[in-house]
């Protein structure tokens, strides 16, 4: 199981810059409670050993250009490059708990949004599921074509933006908002970027525009 730091530390750590341990002046510093939070989560091929991997299908995966792209747009930027072998139940576990920091803390719920990428949409569905918070935002980039058992641990709450390419092997998230239980808003989005699943790789407008307005609205 990847162990992951605590919350309070990251807020900071990651607030203007991509990084995987926190600075150490970030002990005790208050949350800021009006500023907007973008938690994401890359997709597998990003990882704690390489933050600017190269699939030869679809190119190089910009990590940190999307993570500056969220913090250029007024975003307080939480992001990690997780391991490879990390169990995403046990990851989604801490998100949530990471989220009820922030809410204790004083952050609105419609000030945070989670957005996952290909596997970080499966770790952020289920902290959707774990938290059951109708006020709080979720992007799914590229989420459903995960095993279909996976669609049995999921209960979404929340306001949910899917976004999917035309094409890509993921697609509609249907089924998921049939079963989910808390959803407060739906929306979801096909792109046509004929970049197959490597549109997520780059923070293009086709994606990024919707994301940032979701997380804004």
């Amino acid at each position: 199981m990847l162990k992951v730091l605590p919350l309070l530390l990251l807020c900071f750590a990651f607030v203007g810059k991509v990084a995987a341990q926190p600075s150490a002046h970030s002990h005790g510093q208050p949350i800021d409670k009006v500023s907007r939070y973008i938690i994401y989560l890359p997709g597998y091929i990003v990882n704690a050993n390489n933050k600017r991997p190269v699939s030869n299908k679809w190119g190089v995966y910009e990590y940190e250009q999307i993570v500056e792209t969220f913090r250029k747009s007024g975003f307080k930027v939480i992001s990690e490059a997780r391991t490879q072998t990390t169990d995403i139940e046990p990851y989604a576990s801490t998100v949530a708990n990471d989220v009820r920091g922030l809410l204790i803390g004083g952050v609105p719920a419609q000030h945070i949004t989670i957005v996952g990428a290909s596997q970080g949409s499966w770790i952020a569905m289920l902290a959707s599921t774990y938290l059951k918070n109708r006020d709080l935002n979720f992007v799914f980039i590229a989420a459903c074509s995960a095993d279909p058992g996976f669609l049995k641990l999921v209960d979404l709450h929340g306001n949910i933006l899917s976004i999917y390419e035309k094409t890509d092997v993921a697609q509609s998230c249907t089924e998921y908002r049939n079963d989910g239980t808390g959803i407060k808003a739906w929306k979801e989005i096909e792109v046509n970027t004929g970049l197959q699943h490597g549109f997520l790789f780059r923070p293009l407008k086709e994606w990024i525009e919707p994301t940032i307005q979701w997380a804004k609205k």
